[in-house]
Order: structure tokens, then sequence, then C-alpha cells
């Protein structure tokens, strides 16, 4: 499954195509240095600049503004990796990922896999997959840290090491009102796209900083910026996890002393995966509707990077990100304008029915603690 390198996109001719022509045009330093050098040091450069000042004013702002913008991802991308740099050796890595048993996780499993490197995939859902010997599924409830903790026992034994890279990929979307969902449809939803986030670094960031080696992304999304009716829990929920990227990043670097463990968020527009049917996108060619092998790909492409770093598709999300500066007029407006999206909803539910979802997990977890205390009286008698 080769990546995608074709000038144009997969979703085709779209605003993210207009702007990959300005960033290697306009805003190009290495085509406006040579013409503003031209202009200025040669005889017909020359001629033209006082036949045209206007166009070589232009020039002159577009060469500038190049510049800047090179500056600014140059000084982003080292102070995020902490101006230290790291080696990944891949024939040794493990990536964790949690939610790859299909949609946007399981083609990072399979983009990965290809390049042989290990991969270990945590959900409650089978693969969907055919998979090579270097991925290893374990069954795991990514919102129990008991059941991470397990998992990660056996992962240590059968994998042969702890996780270097770990993606939080896993997520759910419930698309009810705030009135008509129920306490658990909340719970579960921050349960799974927040709450997770805790457990599974918990477990093996802890290996990461001792060795001062490893990655942590995030796949928030595009939701964490602006959120719309039938969305509130989900939204809510994915900017909590942009806030645990951004607090995790801070403290690897003040708390942990590990400047070398990268952090990485995505912030994904819409993606046709089975989680999302039924949603209407209104802005087909400003925010065009995703491919998961376009989501994928991108973010296997920042995690063998080995660097930190944001991943956000398509590129006019940005712009959401400007919103909470916004006036209050216009962010109201546009959030009401919104309602349409979800007004359509049927999207795939990982799990149906959440009350018997934790129902099962909460009589679990009692036959374990009365386990437990059956192994100790036990004991207690033994002595």
């Amino acid at each position: 499954m080769p990546m995608h390198n074709g000038f144009l996109p997969r979703e085709g001719f779209k605003a993210d195509a207009v702007f990959k022509i300005i960033r290697q045009t306009a805003l190009n330093p290495n085509l406006t240095l040579p013409l503003l050098l031209v202009a200025k040091y040669t005889k017909k450069g020359q001629d033209w600049a006082i036949l045209h000042p206007t166009a070589y004013k232009r020039l002159k702002t577009l060469l500038v503004l190049g510049l800047l913008r090179w500056a600014n991802s140059y000084l982003s991308r080292r102070v995020l990796n902490n101006w230290v740099q790291d080696k990944y050796d891949w024939s040794k890595e493990i990536v964790l990922i949690t939610g790859g048993s299909g949609g946007i996780g399981g083609k990072v499993v399979q983009l990965l896999a290809e390049r042989g490197i290990k991969v270990v995939v945590l959900d409650i859902q089978p693969l969907t997959y055919p998979t090579s010997s270097n991925v290893y599924y374990f069954h795991c409830d990514v919102t129990c840290p008991n059941r991470i903790a397990q998992a990660a026992r056996e992962i240590r034994a059968v994998v042969g090491g702890d996780p270097t890279i770990l993606i939080n990929n896993a997520g759910v979307v419930r698309g009810k009102t705030i009135l008509d969902a129920s306490e658990r449809d909340v719970r579960f939803t921050f349960d799974v796209n927040t709450l997770a986030h805790y457990w599974t670094v918990k477990e093996f960031l802890p290996a990461m900083v001792q060795a001062n080696h490893g990655m942590v992304v995030t796949v928030a999304s595009a939701a964490a910026w602006v959120t719309v009716p039938n969305m509130v829990d989900y939204a809510a929920s994915k900017a909590a996890a942009l806030a645990f990227h951004e607090g995790l990043a801070a403290e690897l670097k003040t708390r942990y002393n590990a400047p070398r463990v990268r952090t990485v968020v995505v912030n994904q527009g819409y993606t046709t995966t089975p989680l999302f049917r039924g949603y209407r996108n209104d802005s087909p060619f400003l925010v065009p509707t995703l491919e998961p092998d376009t989501v994928a790909e991108a973010v296997v492409r920042q995690v063998l990077s080995g660097e930190s770093g944001q991943v956000v598709l398509p590129e006019f999300v940005n712009a959401t990100a400007l919103l909470a500066a916004m006036p209050h007029w216009y962010q109201h407006s546009l959030r009401t304008r919104g309602e349409v999206i979800m007004r359509e909803f049927d999207g795939r539910h990982v799990v149906e029915d959440v009350d018997r979802f934790y129902e099962e997990r909460e009589n679990a977890e009692a036959d374990q603690d009365q386990d437990q205390d059956q192994e100790a009286s036990a004991v207690l008698v033994q002595e």
C-alpha cells in the first residue's frame, strides 16, 4: 500500500491544492529571492523594476513573507523538539496504537507494518484486515486502567519490550444532544476520547521517560476547536485531548527531564469512516471530506520523521483554531449554522449498548475484587 505522492490529494482539486501552489511559488524564497536578485543586479531586471514598481514592491513583500514563514516553521520545529535531536531505529521500535482494528487506525497499522515495524493493536473490536507476523493484536478495553495494565504485561512478554511509540487513536461519537445523551453516553465518550489517553500514558510513558526516547501521538480532531449541535460531548472530549497533549509536552520537558520524548497531535477534519456515517459536509471545497488513507499517511509520515509536531488536515482547518479570537456574534452564528451537519447522523457505534458495557465491566471488576479477597483470606488461613 504505497503512500500517495501526487500533486493533487486523493480528494481532488480543493483548497489544499491552491494553498500548496501558493507555498511552492509566491511564498517560496527559493523562487522569489533569485527573481529579486535578478531585478536588483541585472540591467534587464533593473529596467523591469523601473517600469513595474508595483510588481517589484510586491515581489519584495512576497520574499519577506516567505522568509517569515520559513523562520516561523524552523523555530516551531526546533522548539517543539526542545532543540535536541534523537535517532529512531525502526527495526527495534515498537508502535502501540489504540483503536487500530479498522478505520484510520487500521490504515496506520498497515502502513507501518509494511515497513517491517512491530505494531501492537489494542482494541475491543477484532482486526478487519489481514496482517503480517509483526502485527500483534490484544483485545483490550482501553477505558479500564486494569485491563491496560494486564495487556501491558502480555505485550512485554509476547512482543519483547515496552512500546516506544504510543498512538492514542481510539475514538467514539454518540451523535446525541446534551439532553438526549444519557450519563453513560457522555461518560463513554470521555472514557474513550480523553481518559484512555491518561491510562495508556501512565502505563507506557515511564519506560520512555527512563530511556529519554519515544513518542506519544494524540489523535484529537478539528472539533477540538469548534463544536456544533449533537457533537457537544465529542467536541468537549477532543478539546480535552488537545489540552492533554499540550500539557504532556510541557511536563516532559519541565517535570520528567525527557526532552527527547516526542509529542504529536492530530487535528483532522471530517473523514469518511463508518464512525461518522451521515455527517454532512457543508464546506466541501475549503474543508473537503478526507479519505482515511489521507489522514493515516499524514500520521505515519509524522511518526517516521521522529519529531514532535502537529498534523492538521485539511489545511483550512487551521483557521478554526482562531475561532476563540473572533467576535462572539461570528462564533455563535458559525456554531448555529452548523446544526445541519449532524442532523442525519447515523454513524457506527463501537459499543451499541453502553449501559450493558458498563454493567459487564462493573460485574467483572466486582468478581475480580472477590477473587482477590478470597486469595487474601486463604493466605491468612495458611499463616
